[in-house]
């Protein structure tokens, strides 16, 4: 699946950052329970991207590392506690919005403390790793569901 997207890939133009767009760091988490699906948010209306599912996750903050940052995140969004140590490499994105330019880390996590739940008004929903392509995704996670499907399988 991977290689067709990639050869889909040369379909379309090349895209081309234009220069000097800021870099956001922000890092994302592909919380799996014990059935193997993902939990995925749905960004509130009248937000950038409103009404578009994501990862859970968000900015890394000056001084912050990615885990720290996305313990904090994750506290702050789902109400749950996780630890660095139960965080692997999941997938790695480089988007260009207009205004910005993202680097996402996302991390796979499969222990924490709590039930999630949409702390910000977010909808939140369990979904399949299959089912995550169906959905209306945020554009900088559309890569990272092959990056997730070739390490999960």
């Amino acid at each position: 699946m991977v290689r067709n997207l990639c050869e889909q890939a040369f379909d379309t133009p090349a895209p081309e950052t234009p220069p000097g767009l800021p870099l956001l760091p922000v890092c994302g988490a592909a919380l799996f329970d014990d059935r193997g699906r993902v939990l995925v948010c749905k960004r509130p209306e009248g937000k950038f991207l409103g009404g578009l599912w994501e990862f859970p996750g968000g900015k890394v903050e000056s001084g912050e590392s990615p885990e720290y940052a996305l313990m904090r995140e994750l506290r702050e969004e789902l109400g749950i506690e996780v630890r660095p140590c139960c965080f692997t490499p999941g997938g790695f994105v480089s988007h260009a919005y207009d205004e910005f330019h993202m680097i996402l880390m996302l991390f796979i996590c499969r222990i924490w403390r709590g039930v999630p739940q949409g702390l910000e008004g977010q909808e939140i929903r369990w979904a399949a790793l299959t089912e995550l392509s169906r959905l209306d995704m945020v554009p900088a996670d559309l890569p990272l569901i092959p990056q997730l499907e070739a390490i999960v399988g």
